[in-house]
């Protein structure tokens, strides 16, 4: 362990079993922790796990995601702390990145620019485009109906009409015929809009038959570095039920292919 990392302090934004992974994990490597909670949770084992906490304003889930008190609990760590917001809440945050950075703390996850970028899905694409990453044909963010009906008679198998924001298989659908692509759109901007306050959406040409493989990577501000891929093709929904890694039936050179991407797109 180096110097510098001895006697750090990790500040976990996060609850449940995803605060207790963090927490175990920092203690295992005598890094003090700082919890976070709500009243509800003064017994948690998170909270009595951490070496210090600290109560949110709020209550419930909406608790963590109040940037402006994440981080004024956070401080309480200190200058350089590191802010580990574990997976979900407010983990792809750009918002906590730059909150972060102002206040002198080490969010423990990409840049607020990465974030703005990767939290856009027609922003991702593009960026991949740059780095000479092959993507799948697609409109561009906002598209007018006849846009996507171009593109779908250029597709005859269909497309997949896609929230431009957010995540978690939601504002997805699939369309395979042109009668009821008004409909699909119109869908699709009602629910990203309810869930995500963005109602921007695009199509791409759907592919039937693929696998869903996604690349796990590291990586420190200079370099990336693959670190293994996972199978998430069990589905309902498109949201994922089962998830296998490494992928299996995967060959060598097409494993090295997507782990390469990654790396290319992250860089």
């Amino acid at each position: 362990m180096s110097t510098r990392l001895c006697g750090m302090q990790v500040v976990v934004v996060n609850r449940g079993e995803v605060a207790v992974r963090v927490l175990r994990t920092a203690r295992e490597r005598g890094w003090r922790t700082l919890a976070m909670y709500t009243a509800e949770e003064q017994r948690a084992l998170h909270v009595r796990l951490a070496d210090e906490a600290v109560e949110l304003p709020g209550v419930g889930a909406a608790a963590y995601l109040d940037v402006a008190a994440v981080v004024a609990a956070a401080r309480k760590a200190g200058a350089g702390a590191l802010v580990h917001p574990g997976y979900g809440f407010l983990s792809e945050s750009a918002e906590l990145a730059q909150a972060c950075a102002a206040a002198d703390l080490v969010f423990v996850g990409p840049s607020a620019e990465a974030l703005g970028v990767f939290g856009d899905k027609t922003a991702a694409r593009a960026a991949a485009e740059r780095a000479g990453v092959p993507v799948i044909p697609a409109t561009r963010r906002g598209a007018e109906i006849a846009e996507v009906e171009k593109l779908l008679s250029e597709h005859p198998d269909g497309v997949m009409v896609k929230a431009a924001a957010g995540g978690g298989g939601r504002g997805m659908r699939a369309v395979l015929d042109a009668a009821s692509l008004l409909d699909a759109v119109e869908r699709c901007r009602a629910e990203v809009l309810a869930g995500f306050g963005d109602d921007g959406v695009y199509a791409e040409a759907l592919i039937t038959g693929a696998r869903h493989i996604e690349v796990q990577i590291v990586a420190d501000g200079r370099a990336a570095t693959a670190v293994g891929d996972r199978d998430c093709s069990v589905q309902r929904r498109q949201q994922k039920l089962v998830e296998v890694a490494p992928a299996p039936e995967l060959s060598a050179a097409l494993r090295e292919r997507l782990h390469s991407w990654a790396v290319r797109v992250a860089e």
